[in-house]
């Protein structure tokens, strides 16, 4: 909030604006006002930070010493007044008004204020240029920024200066704009100090004049302009310490425009080059580029003869000890220079020529001079360098190092050669390399003059001044005298310029002007330049023999000293003066300075360089040759110490009225530059350099006040606050205050309205002046203003905010006594309802008692019961374990004894068992070896011998079957074997039972037999035994016990086992499952994701594709306006747009003009610039390569359909037999017709041969009568039987390609959907095993049919020979038959018709049957030769007819005459079957028009090029003329004319092509031939006879389809031609919408009062109220409306028309978030409503068309985005949260660009703080999206024409008259 300050007078000389008591006055209107309140924002001094902000913390009171301050840490001050001017502190500005783009916007103009918010712009909004009034304050960020490309370009193209935000190419623009408009020159001067970024900021804008205006003369001059920025950085710029890339010289660039303001040329001029560079830097320093980028390159091949190496190994490159700049490659960047020299036309040898002069000046400075002597010096021999240098340079080595350490002295008389001490000697070859490289930077820059020169005559120019701004160091010498003398003249320019401006500003708007005090610097100027002057005593002192530094600087104390007050000494220096310049002092030491004026160097040292072998070195001394030595070449120097030659007094005034010092050139180059500039209309720009350490965006304040003050700014804002700096129009200032008016105040009149309130407002009138048009305040006014505007809406907030509290207060009580009552309510129903719960509760413990007993008592006796029954229970159990434990062990001893006596049986048995078999062993190896001894006496005999063998045989046999039987025994054991162990176990208990009886009864036997001992004995052993068996039990029972558990572990084991199987398992099918439904989704979503991008890829390809088109359209066009440029007059021009698909269908004549007219061309071109050709030709080539692979790939495509149509063969034949059964029947019925005819022609003939009478050709005979019946019941019969023999064929061949396309598409298909199918390796081989197969199939097939088709084309050929033989003989007999009379001719035509046919049906007999199918192709094919013979017979008929009547007319005649003669007057005469009287039924119209050769260019003209869409075409039926052009397109075809179709597609073509050129910003006539072409292209798919486009055909339509051609080629030339129709069409409807959408989106106030008015300062913007003249929404509704009317009144398909709108719309939002993103003004919350708003309106206007489908929403999508972000809060992590998901549509340089734009209107609304942005951006960082800023304005979606069939029938249209085409016939 703004408060006001005691008023204090002061003196009106002291007087300072912007302090807080004149803008207290000012904003009181009352001077005599002493009260000032506290919280007023004011600027204090601050040492850090020049400027620090405070706040009053208590009021100040007349006399008062000091100010209470609270500063923005929090601390307090204590701020002292200066006790002599008691001046307050300078004011703040309202927050409102920081930031803004222009710095005289900003009520208080004042330093801190201007330094603010360049702060606050540069630091926190991330913005680099601001305005102050006329001039572009830039400030180097030190960084690459996105805001030069070519988009940006665009943006600011064409418009106004205030529209859009700060940049250079705003000023580019509004110099481009004046230049065209004022018919003046314009200057650009970029000016400030070293590292400000002077060099960038004029190349940019000379990119910008390069990039708008273009060339003139197709010479590429905008890219030489833009080419000579590479040499002249090289070799005029080098490394400073404050700026890598610094220019050391000062350049004005002449940019020369021609009448159309298009870029014919450029000239350069430079100042004051930085000499003494070459041979001297200081620390950090570096030389100029060139050299380091030659030392960098030294390896390459064609460096080798330089004899180079590092640049560390020369002193002129190393004396500053960095030679490397970080990011900066010098091999690179020479390859860049030396790319430039060659486009500007500096060809190798000239290069390599400047790089060899070059590489000798560096060997030069290593030449090293020793001391001779005290006086004198030499080089030493055979020196390496200079070796080097005179090789280089072509010079002699004794001479150059003779006058190296020698100079030559001349006197009256004689002249003297003297030697030169060491420092002499060095210091002239430093001046020798300075002057060498002056004299080569100078060649350079004329050679780059002369390529930018052309021949065209020049209009009018831009300059561009890149000069060195103010400098000031340690250590000031000549250099920097210069620079800052120039700055004194620019300076005055500039001033001298902003008074003027103010003034016509004043006097245009009638107000009283007074003269405004500023600074005049002309003081200084005159101090520097004037007669005594310092220059002046400077060239005085150079002119004087001994003329030294130190006796000029005494000349300056003694002439300036006292007389001029700018003029002052340093106190402790007699070598130095200070210069009180217009920005700072600065001290200037004198060391140098003569040396420097002066520029000397040894004239013999030139000598020896001009009489060089090195052409190029003594071309850069010519001009000096001329100045010093016009008498010829010099004397030959030689190795004499001492010459005596008498001088040319003539060559020495020569030479002395030439020679210049450099202060007197400089001042000399200086006036002329001034000269210029106040000859044009000057543009500022101030290039300000924030910090000293190149840190990006990082802002130091002193340095920014130094610069500021140095460069104007200050002065321009002192300028513009001395008198009403704040301007509004009256319709800003009604709409920003009308808070502040009454109803009763407003008045029709603004401008009185106006008037009226500002009286009441301000009461002192001279704070505020009224204009034509503006109004015009003090400063500190709109301070004032804001004041009570904020005041009126806090005012109107308090009261809103009262209402709605009190509403929300008595809503609150309403609530909280409805809440009351509520309760209360609630309350009682709750006690009442405890109450009732109390009795019911009481009642139910009664009955919870009575039943609570009962059950204790039954449980009590429950208890009792239970237990006594357990006692009994427990203790019955006992007995009867008892007695079971009893029972056990008896039954246990028992089992004890029966197993012991057992055992002992057992063994007993087992004794004598043994002692048994024993025995049975003994006695049986007995006998053995007595039988052996039998066997061996028996073997020994040979009978035995024999015997044995003789029953062998037997024994085998018999062993064999023993074996058998055996084998069978086996089985059968086996088999009773399982049995018996089946059965074993079952009575294994019986028998162990039944064996211990036994052994216990075999032990009884024994024990009865044995003595007692023995039984004791055994007694004994079986208790041992006993044990042992006991032991062995246990150990059974114990191992049987560890393996049931182990078995029970297992079983177990193997249960979890096969638990965790069976969950293994279902985790298996689970996974599987969820596998495979994983794989389906990814399946699913891999396949959407690859339909995606093969639309995107389908989307990508149709737009390259179009850019091709529009492309090659554009170099079509291109080559026409050259043609149209050089052709001469009387020459021809011939239509150059043929395409080439359409160059091939060209007819002869035609293409004999063209090839003509292109040779005409090609000789007349070869003058023009051969790197254009080159450029043309190349594009041609790659376009052409372009079209030929997709010409490729098409037919690769058609390929892979052929071989999928061959499959289908087989399946055709079959179709085909059915067909050739149908030809059959056509046939039978044939034959029945002709038998009907033969009977006809029978009848006919006895007729004719039964009355032979004289009046059988009479009218009336009967003969007469049957012959005409006859006669037109043949005609009838011909009609209708040509007829069906059409349909038949149309049928037939359109049955066929269906059957071909279907079961191709269906094989393609299936294909496709198998191949997809087959995943696996072992499925893929399958297919392709399968394929195979299917692929020999289809071979073989494909070889049959070949066969056939070889044979049935033979069988053709043969039926073709018989038809022209046939043909013949008809031609024969009908000449024959024309030399007969009438009869004899009607009876001799009849008569070899019923003999062809009666042949024809015999041999239809007496065919084989079993022909028959053979019969049946025949009859196929004979249909069409049918055809054919009907149509000649048709011919010929017709031919008949018209000889009948003329013979019949004659008949007519002469009954007449015979009825006149013999007729009786009551008698009737039969006339009404005269034949002239019987009409003749017309055919049906087929759809064809006729039209003749020679009448196709009135067709063409008359129908496409003089037709007018707003003239006869409004009533026409939609479409009408390509209807027109494809029926006698049709007709053409049914003729079977390729000519005529050629000729008449190609003429189409081109007529279309120039009526576009002719009329191509027309949008009707676009419109209108971009439906035509387009329906014109449907019709020929329509009726082009394919399956695919005849689906939607009547039979009717399909009649009409094309018959004899193919013309999908010349579909792809029309579709072609559509498309470029297109484009064209959207480039008309964009410049239309172009200037509208601004204005009507962003400017107008769609919603009166959302939107208030900011001050704008100087550079107005255009007014957002919508006056007259001014577009709206409205007028972008109702141009849209007149956009689709017109479009659908043309008959545009309704696709199309969509995707014209979906273009339209991305146009509307990309130009008005372009322009969003560019204009401060417009971030604001109440401009993201409007837009809203606006978005809202068209999306209705969609709705309302029907259009929401079309996809124009979406387009709109990143504006709407745009507008929501600046309605949304931005302070927390929240709503970065929810920023970062609502804007997808946006890419994060425009998000942020938006946040950083973000200003706002009034005081309630807050900036967007740096935190939050950066918030943002760390958000999305991990966007992949394009760092582009703007959206791309020329982007056009690709076109597609979706085939729409039309429902018209061809025969049902009817030409206009109105269109001139009588001369075509219906068919």
């Amino acid at each position: 909030m703004i408060q006001l300050y005691q008023v204090l007078r002061e003196n009106p000389e002291k007087r300072r604006l912007g302090t807080a008591s004149e803008l207290g006055a000012d904003l009181t209107g009352n001077i005599t006002g002493l009260k000032t309140f506290k919280s007023a924002r004011v600027w204090i001094p601050d040492v850090e930070e020049v400027w620090k902000s405070a706040e009053l913390t208590k009021d100040y009171k007349n006399g008062d010493t000091s100010l209470q301050l609270l500063l923005e840490d929090g601390s307090k001050l204590e701020h002292k007044l200066d006790p002599k001017t008691k001046n307050l502190p300078y004011l703040r500005n309202p927050d409102i008004l920081v930031g803004e783009n222009d710095l005289t916007a900003l009520s208080y103009l004042h330093e801190p204020a201007v330094l603010h918010n360049l702060k606050v712009r540069f630091i926190d909004s991330k913005l680099i240029y601001t305005y102050c009034g006329i001039v572009l304050v830039a400030i180097n960020p030190y960084e690459t920024l996105p805001i030069y490309g070519t988009d940006i370009i665009n943006a600011y193209s064409g418009q106004n200066m205030g529209d859009m935000d700060p940049h250079i190419f705003a000023v580019a623009e509004e110099a481009y704009k004046q230049m065209a408009r004022d018919e003046r020159n314009q200057s650009i001067i970029v000016s400030g100090e070293s590292g400000a970024g002077k060099t960038v900021s004029a190349k940019y804008a000379m990119r910008y004049f390069a990039t708008v205006s273009g060339s003139a003369s197709e010479a590429n001059v905008e890219e030489k302009v833009l080419a000579s920025n590479p040499i002249m950085e090289a070799i005029g710029n080098a490394k400073t310490t404050r700026n890598d890339n610094s220019s050391r010289f000062g350049k004005y660039i002449e940019i020369g425009f021609d009448n159309r303001y298009r870029i014919i040329g450029a000239n350069m001029r430079t100042y004051l080059l930085e000499k003494s560079r070459v041979v001297f830097q200081a620390d950090e320093e570096r030389n100029y580029h060139i050299f380091y980028q030659l030392c960098a390159s030294s390896h390459l091949p064609e460096f080798k003869n330089l004899k180079l190496s590092n640049a560390n190994n020369f002193l002129y490159t190393w004396q500053g000890r960095s030679p490397v700049i970080d990011g900066v490659d010098d091999t690179k960047e020479l390859c860049t220079t030396r790319h430039a020299f060659s486009l500007l036309g500096i060809n190798e040898s000239y290069q390599m020529g400047l790089f060899q002069v070059l590489a000798a000046i560096l060997h030069l400075g290593n030449v090293e001079i020793k001391d001779r002597d005290s006086d004198s010096s030499i080089i030493p021999p055979k020196n390496n360098h200079l070796t080097a240098f005179c090789d280089l340079v072509g010079v002699t080595y004794e001479d150059m190092a003779q006058w190296l350490c020698h100079r030559k002295l001349k006197t009256a008389t004689e002249t003297y050669i003297k030697t030169l001490p060491r420092l002499q000697a060095t210091n002239a070859r430093d001046a020798l390399s300075k002057h060498i490289y002056a004299k080569l930077f100078n060649w350079i820059v004329e050679h780059v003059n002369k390529a930018l020169i052309t021949n065209i005559k020049q209009h009018s120019f831009i300059g561009v001044l890149d000069i060195y701004g103010f400098e000031t160091f340690e250590i000031n010498s000549f250099e920097q005298f210069c620079i800052n003398y120039a700055n004194e003249k620019l300076q005055q320019q500039f001033n001298m310029h902003v008074f003027k401006l103010e003034q016509e500003e004043y006097m245009k708007e009638q107000i009283p002007w007074t003269l405004i005090d500023f600074y005049d610097n002309q003081p200084c100027i005159n101090l520097i330049e004037a007669k005594m002057g310092v220059l002046d005593l400077l060239d005085e002192e150079c002119r004087m023999p001994k003329g030294s530094d130190d006796s000029w600087a005494q000349k300056l104390y003694n002439t300036h000293l006292k007389t001029c007050s700018l003029f002052e000494k340093p106190r402790m220096s007699n070598r130095a003066f200070i210069i009180q310049h217009f920005a700072d002092k600065v001290e200037y030491q004198c060391e140098g300075f003569l040396e420097k004026n002066k520029d000397t160097v040894n004239e013999e040292q030139i000598k020896v360089l001009k009489a060089s072998k090195f052409n190029l070195l003594v071309e850069l001394f010519q001009d000096e040759e001329k100045a010093t030595s016009p008498m010829g070449p010099p004397a030959g120097a030689g190795g004499r110490t001492r010459l005596s030659i008498k001088p040319d007094k003539s060559r020495d005034t020569s030479s002395k009225e030439h020679k210049k010092t450099v202060g007197c050139q400089f001042r000399n180059s200086l006036q002329m530059l001034m000269e210029t500039l106040n000859a044009t209309t000057p543009h500022y720009v101030r290039c300000i350099k924030p910090n000293d350490f190149k840190q990006a965006f990082s802002f130091d304040p002193k340095r920014a006040v130094q610069q500021l003050r140095a460069c104007g700014v200050l002065e321009t804002i002192r300028i513009s606050a001395a008198g009403f700096p704040s301007r509004w129009t009256y319709q800003e200032f009604f709409s920003r205050y009308r808070v502040l008016m009454k109803q009763k105040d407003v008045l029709p009149d603004k401008k009185l309205t106006c008037r009226n309130v500002l009286e009441k407002l301000v009461q002192d009138q001279d704070k505020y002046q009224f204009g034509k048009t503006k109004i015009f305040f003090r400063a500190g006014q709109v301070a004032y203003l804001e004041k009570l505007r904020a005041d009126k809406l806090r005012a109107a907030c308090i009261r809103i905010q009262k209402t709605i509290r009190c509403w929300l207060a008595r809503k609150k009580y309403l609530r909280m006594r409805n809440a009351a009552i509520t309760i209360q309510r609630f309350t009682r129903g709750y006690q009442a309802r405890c109450l009732a719960k109390f009795m019911r509760r009481t009642r139910a413990a009664t009955v919870i008692q009575k039943y609570q007993k009962m059950y204790v008592a039954r449980k009590r006796y429950r208890q009792k019961q239970a237990a006594a029954l357990a006692i009994q229970t427990i203790l019955r159990a006992y007995m009867a374990r008892q007695k079971y434990q009893a029972l056990l062990r008896e039954h246990k001893v028992v089992i004890i004894q029966k197993h012991a006596r057992g055992w002992l049986a057992r063994r007993w048995y087992k004794r004598c068992l043994h002692s048994i078999v024993y025995l049975q062993c003994c006695i049986r190896r007995m006998r053995a070896k007595r039988e052996l001894k039998k066997l061996k006496i028996e073997a020994r005999s040979v009978e035995h011998f024999k015997k044995l063998n003789k029953g062998m045989e037997n024994k085998i046999m018999q062993l064999q079957r023993k074996i058998d039987e055996q084998t069978k025994e086996n089985r059968t054991i086996n088999e009773k074997l399982v049995g018996l162990e089946s059965s074993y176990t079952t009575e294994s208990e019986r028998l162990r039972g039944e064996l211990g009886r036994l052994r216990g009864v075999e032990e009884d036997a024994k024990c009865k037999g044995n003595q007692v001992n023995s039984l004791l004995e055994e007694l004994e052993k079986l208790k041992k035994e006993l044990s042992t068996t006991q032991q062995e039990k246990k150990t059974i029972e114990d191992w049987a016990q560890t393996y049931r558990d182990e078995m029970e572990k297992m079983v177990s084991e193997l249960k979890d086992q096969n638990g965790s199987l069976k969950k293994d398992k279902d985790d298996l099918n689970r996974l599987i499952q969820e596998q495979s439904q994983q794989m389906t989704e990814k399946m699913a979503r891999t396949i959407a994701a690859e339909t995606q991008q093969l639309e995107k890829d389908l989307n990508e390809e149709r737009s390259r594709y179009q850019n091709l088109l529009t492309e090659h359209l554009r170099l079509e066009e291109k080559y026409d306006d050259l043609k149209e440029h050089i052709s001469k007059p009387g020459h021809r021009r011939t239509d150059s747009t043929h395409s080439s698909n359409e160059s091939e269908y060209t007819y002869n004549s035609e293409f004999a003009e063209s090839e003509e007219g292109s040779r005409a061309a090609e000789d007349l071109t070869r003058g023009m610039d051969t790197s254009l050709t080159l450029k043309l030709q190349k594009r041609l080539t790659e376009l052409e390569q372009e079209k030929q692979s997709l010409r490729n790939e098409l037919e690769n495509k058609e390929e892979q359909f052929q071989r999928a149509r061959a499959r289908d063969e087989t399946e055709f034949k079959k179709a085909r037999g059915a067909e050739l059964e149908y030809e059959s029947l056509k046939r039978q019925e044939l034959e029945s017709e002709n038998k009907k005819l033969k009977h006809d022609l029978a009848e006919m003939r006895k007729s004719l041969l039964g009355d032979a009478a004289a009046s059988a050709g009479a009218p009336g005979s009967p003969a007469y009568k049957v012959l005409l019946d006859q006669l037109n019941a043949s005609c009838e019969e011909l009609e209708v039987r040509k007829e069906e023999v059409l349909i038949l064929r149309s049928q037939l061949v359109s049955q066929k390609e269906a059957m071909q396309h279907k079961e191709t598409m269906t094989e393609v298909a299936v294909h496709v959907e198998d191949v997809s199918k087959l995943k696996d390796a072992d499925e893929l081989k399958q297919a392709y095993i399968g394929l195979k197969d299917t692929n020999r199939l289809l071979e073989h097939q494909l070889q049959t049919q070949r066969r056939s088709y070889d044979s049935e084309v033979e069988s053709l050929r043969g039926e073709l020979q018989n038809v022209k033989e046939e043909n013949n003989r008809q031609q024969q007999l009908l000449a024959q038959n024309l030399q007969l009379p009438p009869e004899a001719r009607i009876e001799a035509s009849l008569q070899h018709e019923i003999t062809r046919l009666t042949n024809e049906n015999l041999e239809l007999v007496a065919d084989d049957p079993t022909a028959s199918r053979e019969a049946r192709v025949l009859i196929l094919r004979r249909m069409v030769d049918l055809m054919e013979q009907l149509e000649k017979q048709d011919r010929t008929i017709r031919k008949l007819k018209k000889q009948l009547k003329v013979y019949s007319k004659r008949i007519g005649e002469m009954g007449a005459g015979q009825a006149e003669g013999q007729t009786s007057p009551g008698q009737m005469v039969d006339e009404p079957i005269h034949p002239v009287n019987i009409p003749r039924r017309e055919k049906d119209f087929q759809g064809m028009l006729e039209y003749k050769k020679e009448d196709e260019l009135k067709l063409v003209k008359n129908l496409i090029i003089e037709l007018k869409p707003r003239g006869v075409a409004v009533n026409l039926i939609p479409g009408l003329p390509a209807y027109i052009l494809f029926m006698c397109l049709r007709h053409a075809d049914y003729v079977n004319d390729d000519q005529k179709v050629r000729t008449l597609l190609t003429s189409t073509i081109n007529s279309i092509k120039k009526i576009l050129k002719k009329r191509g910003d027309d949008f009707e006539t676009v419109s209108f031939w971009l439906a035509n072409t387009c329906r014109f292209l449907h019709c020929l798919k329509q009726y082009s006879g394919e399956e695919a486009f005849m689906k939607h055909n009547t039979a009717r339509q399909n009649e009409h389809c094309l018959s004899n051609f193919d013309l999908a080629e010349y579909r792809q030339v029309i579709s072609d031609l559509a498309i470029q129709i297109y484009q064209q069409l959207i480039k008309c409807m964009e410049n239309i919408l172009q200037p509208m959408i601004v204005s009507g989106m962003l400017e107008h106030e769609t919603i009166q009062g959302v939107s208030g008015v900011k001050p704008t300062g100087l550079r107005k913007r255009t007014s957002s109220i919508a006056d007259e003249g001014t577009y709206t929404l409205d007028s972008i509704l109702r141009q849209l409306n007149a956009f689709h009317s017109t479009m659908c009144q043309h008959g545009t398909d309704p696709e199309l028309i969509k995707q014209v709108v979906k273009q339209q719309f991305y146009i509307i939002g990309a130009v008005t978030l372009n322009n969003l993103l560019l204009r401060k003004d417009m971030c604001s919350w109440s401009k993201g409503m409007q837009i809203r708003y606006n978005v809202s309106q068209l999306e209705e206007w969609l709705r309302d068309k029907g259009l929401m489908t079309c996809g124009a929403k979406e387009t709109l999508e990143p504006l709407i985005q745009a507008a929501q972000l600046l309605q949304v809060k931005k302070k927390t992590d929240e709503d970065a949260e929810a920023i970062c998901s609502m804007c997808l549509a946006l890419t994060t340089a425009q998000i942020v660009k938006v946040l950083n734009l973000y200003t706002p209107v009034n005081e309630f609304e807050e900036r967007v703080s740096v935190a939050f942005i950066r918030t943002i951006q760390t958000r999305l960082r991990d966007r992949c999206e394009s760092p582009q800023l703007l959206m791309d304005t020329k982007m056009i979606y690709p076109i597609t024409f979706p085939f729409s069939p039309s429902s018209l029938a061809l025969e049902t249209i009817q030409i206009p008259s109105s269109l001139n085409l009588g001369f075509l016939t219906r068919v």
